[in-house]
């Protein structure tokens, strides 16, 4: 859990954000990084664990007291159970507007329908996971904080800092397991890494209990490739470390075989790193394929090896490709514009006088 310092109670709220998640996940993140922006727009206070910097925190006392009170309050959802709990309070006497936002690209569950139907307004992440829903919707995609994900003034000198074998690394981060294609990840640098000495790889993101034994398999396979020390599997590590280890890698392999969104698009994107991603999220929509990244086939380990290697051979090449993903990422995906467009939601169903 993230720990944060004590600010003043907010006593009269538009917006809770809630974060009823035990585990630090991709969502958690979307949510602490677009909440401060909204708080800026409109009074917004955090409900649940791992509150972002300086946000109002909403306790069960706080909670308590917003019952029947006459001005409705924006609950924003982005999971199931929150949703749940945000139909329960508003059943009960809480004057709450329902919002949900859907990053899901597979049909959703019958429970997941139901309390669909009963929010105010859905927001869908994607065009893609905009096309499982059967309720109105508006499509939102996520943003980017442009000033924590930045390119480095010296990408060689910060990589050399780090000690790691080479001149230069590539990264793929998220948690370690198949849908995450971690797999792929390693098959293509067991391939490559022989054949680029200046090269290592770094694997960030936290192993479940339930997921030993496939980051087992896949470290055996690295060793077994005589590559245990250019393979390097950090596990995972405190949020704030995250930003610095994107500037650390030349080039970012987003490997998914499904996905909601991808954040880790976006982040790298903005670390002006070279980007080849499967074809999973919203990654045909966040990359031009052959600018500002190459786009390959989801689960295809040949595939990707194919696209890293000329980035790999012409290093000068996979850094003016992040020269270019920066720039799109600053005109196109700043988390301002999505916390613009996200107030323009609560606003209206606010409005709504039913």
């Amino acid at each position: 859990m993230i720990c944060t310092r004590r600010t003043p109670a907010l006593t009269d709220p538009a917006v809770i954000i809630p974060n009823l998640h035990w585990r630090y996940s991709g969502v958690t993140a979307t949510n602490r990084m677009v909440a401060p922006r909204i708080a800026r727009l409109l009074p917004a206070i955090w409900f649940g664990s791992d509150a972002p910097e300086g946000l109002h925190r909403l306790t069960f006392g706080g909670l308590l007291r917003l019952w029947r009170r006459p001005k409705p309050v924006v609950w924003h959802a982005r999971r199931n159970n929150e949703m749940m709990l945000g139909v329960l309070l508003r059943a009960l006497g809480w004057p709450l507007k329902l919002v949900f936002t859907s990053a899901a690209q597979r049909q959703h569950t019958w429970t997941t329908r139901m309390l669909l139907r009963r929010m105010d307004a859905v927001i869908a992440t994607s065009d893609a996971s905009a096309s499982y829903l059967t309720v109105p919707h508006v499509v939102i995609m996520h943003g980017i904080d442009t000033a924590r994900y930045a390119s480095p003034s010296d990408r060689d000198a910060v990589f050399a800092a780090t000690g790691l074998p080479g001149r230069h690394a590539i990264g793929c981060f998220g948690r370690v397991r198949a849908q995450k294609g971690t797999d792929v990840f390693v098959e293509a640098m067991c391939r490559l890494l022989p054949k680029y000495p200046d090269f290592c790889a770094v694997v960030v993101g936290e192993v479940t209990s339930d997921q030993r034994g496939f980051e087992g398999k896949l470290k055996e396979q690295v060793r077994v490739a005589g590559l245990a020390d250019r393979v390097i599997f950090l596990g995972e590590l405190p949020i704030d470390e995250v930003p610095r280890w994107y500037q650390r890698i030349l080039i970012y392999a987003f490997t998914s075989r499904n996905e909601g969104f991808g954040l880790t698009l976006l982040e790298a994107l903005a670390s002006g790193n070279a980007l080849v991603a499967a074809r999973a999220g919203a990654a045909e929509k966040v990359v031009r394929d052959g600018e500002t990244g190459l786009l390959v086939p989801a689960g295809d380990a040949d595939a990707l090896a194919a696209a890293l290697e000329p980035l790999m051979r012409e290093p000068a090449s996979a850094v003016a490709m992040g020269q270019r993903a920066r720039e799109s990422v600053e005109t196109e995906f700043g988390v301002d514009a999505e916390a613009a467009k996200i107030v323009d939601v609560y606003r209206r169903v606010l409005s709504d006088k039913h």
